[in-house]
């Protein structure tokens, strides 16, 4: 249990939030949501201690054992793979090492022997035997095989690390646990995976995600950061959504009455105030005015970016006919013998293999050459296409945003690209900042822009919705459902690939492929999953 009592955070002099009074029970799975830079990793750092409130206390009963994932993926570098997990609880992994040291001592006493008598007793109590079995089934159900358990850190990609270091964090049965984006980097089997093990979760769960589908499937409580406030509301996040449009839309309707009201009553003024037998009423009526100006809406924290994706040319019959492509790298074969046929307003999801994926992009977009194997594009397609590693659109390129917009705006009036760039929410000052030093988020939003200029009637999308926050997925799928083209993509998000797909192109591991003309439900019903 949490318990967090009139918590305020300021922060190089900006307030983030204020008088927080909240408190979290065991049993339940508090989804935090917010727009970025409101402060939802912020205050999950205050929750765990790491950081220090302005005002306020967060209290933890002395006996509860916290357990955080830890985003420093060169922390443990030099230990193994298993004995990074087992770290998760700290006081088990001591106690593991003190026995081990005692037990090697050639000169072993009386003194040692009654210690490790000790140790032992506690190491049971804490179900120290089965610690490394228990470990290894973390990392096997996120998808770290066998044989990686006994190699050291260093040795492993970034993805595979940080999938190490949630295993950490679920080791050892905490009582509260605090998760910062748990699903990122993470394939679609590992995330079902997590899903069914948070939700048999017994104690306080915290979890900062932009998932809109995790969210739904684990959450009982949401906790919204807006209006610089931190609020709880029961339910999951689709129950919160729909609560706050209906919010958001009475708020609406109060503040036109407002309006209304106030233009009522400045005419009364404006017409009676010289008027000796109205003058009384008049008065009134401004101290009313003076109340109603005074009490302003609050302004959200929410910004939804405008995407829209229009095809200058509708597609004719033939769109995309792929005939036995097979492509290695380093020496492990992706693609292998893969055909497959686009008809007209096809959207379809790759998933499974994700380097397998984005190998056929960029095979598609002709960045590398197939080992064996053709593709045709109609001629009436015109393509568009946004990469995972976005890094050459922007490394080492001194322009500001403007500039590199201005690349491939089709019109180069400053107003019509200020106008452009602001509804993608750059505004101000911000369309001179250099595109070098731009958030991840920022980035995607820039490639999302840079898409919607090319007027292309097949787009191919890697990723698109990392980096961003809730509002931005959210513009991007509306912004897919609605796209009249053809469209091939990839996504970890679930609620995306199933509102957006009509097709799903599953790659296997061998580099083969299945082809399912469903959506994603009915995919993952016919797989099993």
């Amino acid at each position: 249990m949490i318990t967090v009592s009139n918590v305020s955070l300021t922060f190089g002099g900006q307030k983030l939030f204020s008088g927080a009074d909240l408190k979290f029970l065991p049993g339940n799975c508090y989804g935090i949501i917010g727009a970025n830079g409101a402060g939802k990793s912020t205050f999950l750092k205050i929750l765990s201690g790491e950081l220090e409130p302005t005002t306020g206390t967060v209290t933890i009963p002395a006996n509860e054992r916290m357990s955080t994932l830890k985003q420093d993926q060169f922390q443990y570098d030099a230990f193994p793979v298993l004995d990074t997990v087992i770290m998760g609880n700290a006081r088990l992994y001591e106690i593991m090492k003190e026995k081990d040291a005692l037990y090697m001592k050639p000169d072993f006493s009386d003194a040692d022997g009654e210690r490790a008598a000790e140790l032992e007793g506690e190491f049971a109590e804490m179900d120290g035997w089965n610690a490394e079995s228990d470990a290894a089934s973390l990392l096997t159900g996120l998808g770290i095989p066998t044989d990686m358990h006994t190699m050291l850190m260093s040795d492993l990609s970034g993805g595979q690390k940080f999938k190490v270091l949630l295993a950490q964090a679920l080791f050892g049965h905490p009582d509260i646990l605090l998760l910062d984006e748990p699903t990122n980097n993470l394939d679609n089997k590992s995330v079902a995976w997590l899903e069914d093990f948070l939700m048999d979760f017994p104690g306080t769960l915290i979890v900062v995600s932009h998932d809109r589908w995790f969210l739904n499937n684990i959450c009982t409580h949401i906790v919204d950061i807006d209006y610089n406030q931190v609020k709880m509301y029961v339910g999951n996040y689709d129950f919160w959504y729909e609560s706050s449009k209906m919010m958001q839309s009475l708020m609406n309707d109060q503040k036109k009455r407002r309006e209304d009201k106030i233009r009522e009553l400045q005419a009364f003024i404006q017409r009676f105030s010289s008027n000796k037998s109205k003058a009384k009423q008049a008065t009134s009526r401004r101290k009313l005015l003076d109340q109603l100006t005074m009490e302003e809406m609050p302004a959200s924290s929410r910004r939804y970016p405008w995407v829209n994706f229009t095809p200058d040319r509708e597609a004719g019959k033939d769109i995309l006919t792929v005939d036995r492509l097979s492509y290695s790298q380093d020496g492990i074969q992706l693609l292998k013998d893969v055909s497959f046929v686009v008809t007209k307003g096809q959207k379809i999801a790759l998933v499974g293999n994700e380097n397998a994926a984005t190998a056929l992009f960029r095979i598609l977009t002709e960045e590398i050459q197939p080992d064996s194997g053709t593709f045709k594009w109609g001629v009436t397609i015109s393509t568009s296409y946004f990469p995972k590693d976005n890094s050459k659109f922007f490394d080492g390129c001194d322009m500001t945003m403007m500039q590199w917009f201005a690349q491939y705006s089709p019109e180069q009036l400053e107003t019509y690209m200020r106008g452009f760039l602001g509804r993608m929410l750059f505004s101000g000052d911000d369309v001179y900042k250099p595109v070098n030093v731009l958030s991840g988020g920022e980035k995607v939003r820039v490639m999302l822009s840079r898409m919607m200029l090319s007027g292309a009637n097949f787009l191919m999308l890697d990723q698109p919705t990392n980096h961003l926050d809730l509002e931005s997925i959210t513009a991007v799928n509306n912004a897919l459902i609605n796209f009249p083209g053809n469209v091939i993509f990839t996504s970890q998000d679930h609620q995306f690939i199933s509102t957006v797909a009509d097709r799903i192109l599953d790659i296997h591991n061998d580099g083969t492929v299945s082809d399912y003309y469903c959506n994603y439900e009915d995919y993952l019903e016919k797989i099993g999953k």
